[in-house]
């Protein structure tokens, strides 16, 4: 094995994934690890494409807009392609998120509202003689 190749297990503590993971991902043929017996080896290419991986899925892109973000790469055309495709889907991902943020901004306000109506309520509860003394 070169220093160029990584076990499954040396992936797993770099990236911080599981095997389940990059079988996952090999399964959906997003990496491409190379094969000893039944050992996998991944190349720096695998390692590029899982760090790519792993950033579009923090970001919520989507496999299969993974999947085309990383099949335009052997495109020819120095990458134009790629990023251009690359920054449509992420503007439109970011709009997605304000959009996401903004409602749960509000959502916060109004349990916030929420909570100082059960306060009020409770502390009236509270002050209220019972009826039975």
């Amino acid at each position: 094995m070169t220093s160029d190749m990584m076990t499954i297990r040396q992936m797993c503590d770099t990236f911080d994934v599981t095997p389940r993971t990059l079988r996952f991902y090999e399964a959906k043929e997003l990496l491409f690890p190379e094969r000893e017996g039944q050992k996998r080896l991944f190349t720096k290419r695998d390692r590029a494409r899982l760090k790519l991986i792993l950033r579009g899925k923090r970001f919520g892109f989507s496999l299969e807009e993974i999947r085309q973000l990383l099949d335009l790469y052997h495109r020819g055309d120095q990458q134009k392609t790629q990023i251009t495709r690359a920054y449509g889907i992420a503007r439109d991902r970011l709009t997605d998120m304000l959009a996401q943020r903004e409602e749960l901004d509000a959502a916060i306000d109004d349990l916030k509202e929420q909570l100082k109506w059960g306060e009020k309520i409770m502390s009236s509860l509270n002050q209220t003689p019972s009826m039975a003394e």
